[in-house]
Parts: C-alpha cells; sequence; structure tokens
C-alpha cells in the first residue's frame, strides 16, 4: 500500500506540475541509500528525492522509478537523506563576522560554512549578538551573496537591572552599555519593541545571571512578565537562559517558550517532577547544551571526575524532561563556544536516553513546529522546502553519524559539498 501511495503522490505532483515546468536546472534528483522522511514515518531503502524549483516535488524508493530524463546530483548522492537540521542555539558573535556588511564574502564564507551548513544546519536560531550585524548577514545570505542557513534571531538580550553576568564584562564599555537591562515593565516592553523593529524574531531573557562568588542576579518577575507578553503580541517566542532551577521556575511563569540551557550553577541542580510538569503542561521546550558544561568546566579546570558529575546531572535533567513528554530542541551555544563540532552533543543527549530519531526529531519536525513552520519545513515531503542533509552512514546505528554530513542542500541549493578524500577543503 505505501508504494502505492507513493507512486500515486508522485502521478498526482508530476500532473498538477505538468504545463509549468520549471527550468532543467531547477529540476534534479537526489539518490539515497535510505531516506528519512521524518522521525515518526518508516524509512526508504533505496530512495530518491525529485527537487523542483526549490521545493520537494516528489519522493520514492526502488519500487518507485523516478522520471526519467532528470539531471542526478552525483556529488551529493548515495547517502543518508534527512530533512535540513536546526541548531536551536548558535551565536554570530565571533569577530570573525564582523563588519557583516562590508567584509569581503571570502572573509565571511568559511566562518559561516564551518559554524552551520559544514554539519548540516540549513536554519539556525541566533540567541543574542549585534542585531544590525547579525541583520546584515543574513541579508547577505538571503540575497545569494553568501551560502548559508536562513537564521532566526532573537536580537540583543534583555538582563537583570545592573545584572551583566560576570563572563561578558570584559566586553567593550560601549558594547556594554548597549546591552538592555530594564528597570520596569515598561522598559522592558520598549527593548522588545525596538528589537523587533530591528528583525528579531523573538526575545532572549537573562532571568537570572551569575554575578561571580555564588551571586545571583534575578529579573523582577513584572519585568520578565512584561517582557514575554509584548513579545507574543508580536507573533515571537520567547527563550530564557535560566542558570539555575529557580531560573527555570520564573521562566515558565513568565510565559517562556524555550529554555536555553539545562543547569548546573546551584547544588540544587535537579527539576522537580513538579517543575517537569509545569513545563511541560504549558508547552515550553528544552535545548539542552549538555556538550557545552563540559567545555566550561574544563575552562575552570574542574577535575574530571567532577565535570562528569555536573554533566550526568544535567543529563538526568534532560532525560526526566523527555520522559515526561517535553519538546527537545537541539543547540549547541556555538559561537559563544568556539569547539563548533557537535558530535559531543550527540553522544550526551543519547547518553541521557533520547534515541536517534528523537535526536532526528530535535533536529528536524520539533523546531518546525516550535517556530510555526510544520506546513514547509522538518519532513521530506512533495510540496515542502527542499532544505535536505545526505549523511555518510545511517543515525539510527551511530548517532555521531549526524556528524558526518556529505552535502547540506537549502531550498534545492547545495550549500555545503564535503570534498573527496585527498580533494580541496570541505566548503559551500
Amino acid at each position: 500500500m505505501k508504494r502505492i501511495a507513493l507512486s500515486l503522490l508522485w502521478l498526482a505532483t508530476a500532473g498538477c506540475a505538468s504545463n509549468q515546468r520549471p527550468a532543467a536546472t531547477d529540476r534534479w534528483l537526489l539518490t539515497g541509500t535510505r531516506l528519512y522522511v521524518a522521525p515518526d514515518a518508516p524509512p526508504l531503502d533505496n530512495a530518491w528525492v525529485l527537487v523542483s524549483d526549490g521545493k520537494i516535488e516528489a519522493i520514492g524508493s526502488a519500487s518507485d522509478a523516478p522520471p526519467a530524463g532528470v539531471r542526478r546530483e552525483d556529488a551529493c548522492g548515495g547517502g543518508v537523506i534527512t530533512a535540513g537540521f536546526q541548531n536551536s542555539h548558535v551565536h554570530f558573535t565571533d569577530p570573525a563576522f564582523a563588519g557583516a556588511a562590508d567584509r569581503p564574502r571570502d572573509e565571511l564564507q568559511q566562518p559561516l560554512s564551518q559554524l552551520t551548513t559544514r554539519f548540516g544546519f540549513t536554519t539556525v536560531v541566533d540567541t543574542g549578538s549585534d542585531p544590525a550585524n547579525t541583520g546584515a548577514l543574513r541579508q547577505r545570505i538571503e540575497r545569494g551573496e553568501l551560502q548559508g542557513p536562513a537564521i532566526l534571531t532573537v536580537g540583543s538580550p534583555l538582563y537583570p537591572e545592573n545584572g551583566i553576568p560576570f563572563y561578558l564584562r570584559d566586553l567593550p564599555p560601549e558594547l556594554l552599555r548597549q546591552l538592555p537591562q530594564p528597570a520596569s515593565a515598561e522598559e522592558a516592553r520598549a527593548n522588545v519593541r525596538t528589537s523587533f523593529e530591528t528583525g528579531a524574531q523573538g526575545t532572549k531573557l537573562f532571568v537570572a545571571t551569575p554575578q561571580g562568588h555564588g551571586e545571583i542576579r534575578r529579573m523582577a518577575a513584572d519585568i520578565a512578565r512584561a517582557a514575554a507578553d509584548e513579545t507574543h503580541r508580536r507573533g515571537g517566542l520567547v527563550m530564557v537562559h535560566p542558570t539555575d532551577p529557580d531560573g527555570v521556575s520564573t521562566a515558565v511563569q513568565a510565559g517562556a517558550d524555550v529554555i536555553v540551557h539545562t543547569t548546573i550553577d546551584s547544588p540544587k541542580r535537579e527539576w522537580s517532577a513538579e517543575l517537569i510538569g509545569q513545563m511541560v503542561s504549558r508547552h515550553v521546550s528544552v535545548v539542552p547544551t549538555l556538550q557545552l558544561w563540559g567545555y566550561e568546566l574544563a575552562k575552570a579546570d574542574v577535575p574530571t571526575d567532577v565535570r562528569e558529575r555536573i554533566v550526568a546531572a544535567a543529563e538526568r535533567q534532560l532525560a526526566a524532561f523527555s520522559s515526561a513528554g517535553g519538546q527537545v530542541l537541539f543547540g549547541t551555544d556555538a559561537g559563544y563556544m568556539t569547539d563548533l563540532d557537535p558530535t559531543q552533543e550527540y553522544v550526551l543527549m543519547a547518553h541521557a536516553g533520547l534515541t536517534p530519531m528523537q535526536l532526528l526529531a530535535s533536529l528536524t519536525t520539533a523546531p518546525a513546529a516550535r517556530w510555526s513552520a510544520a506546513e514547509r519545513r522538518g519532513r521530506v515531503k512533495p510540496g515542502f522546502d527542499a532544505d535536505l542533509v545526505v549523511l555518510d552512514g545511517d543515525p539510527a546505528t551511530d548517532v555521531r553519524r549526524f556528524t558526518a554530513v556529505k552535502c547540506t542542500i537549502r531550498a534545492g541549493k547545495a550549500l555545503f559539498v564535503r570534498a573527496p578524500a585527498g580533494g580541496a577543503p570541505p566548503g559551500p
């Protein structure tokens, strides 16, 4: 029945478009050893995807003959195909991206590829950067001057009054003065309005910030709620840096949509069943960033055995949240974290108990649904955007293969094609 349905689907799609075919260069065929249509659907073996004018026209398996006379994308063929990935926590704050409006393309393309498309990310969420600079980078991508992912951004985050975290205090004084620290609900609403006017699609709140020596500065509840309400009024998402379990609770009460970290900065590291129940019932998503904790603790010269215990506590938070039915979004904090390779994040999430298909959901269907884009991306489905990843190997057998990216394709165009062994360095 499945094979018949796929054949009928292709015939119907082909028939509807028969009088308005795109140019031959915009219509091509991608073949693979396996196709993961979606995490909640059975895979197709010896599969193919027909791409037409940046959209998926049809899909099929070995029993469904692809249309004849269509150009095949040989450089990307022969791997495991999935929908394009989303990294829900990155930063474009590295000096390599400074001056994005005027910087030569050749100086921006490599760091952009290494942060994003090299690892299959066709969409990323910038969770805090210079709004003007990230906006310029996004515009150059959309104009085709740079080959990169779709960028969603929350602009400049909001901090508690006099609450810049200690780890940001080395920023230039002129930049520190620009970081919003609203002292009232009305000021918070004004900050959000300004952020959306400059291109943000959401707001990031630091509801609790470490000041050093164990001190935590907290955002007033009415300020957090005002910022969240204004963000929702404008159709955006509220992303929250919580720092500790009390910060998670504050975020939930304020109306957060996404918690952007698990928490390690408190002796009370476990999330209670009551707190997790509130998060799930209010449809709060979590970006675990487990890899970040080992990275930060290593910088602080914390002994290996202590690091492992702390990261294990964060894993338990993720395991409990996922087991309760919570929505997990993949994200790494790359850009702040200079280790751009997300392999360890996949390994840690799997160690916390997530299956390969749950990991795939955190990269595809879950973020698409969270950002109200489930009708156009997140699945390999006719009519959807041709955002695709081709992997060398099946992540169902080893989650490390999520980073074995052979090709990254966005809107039908290859943004990253890994060079063959002994060839030129990877690039778009």
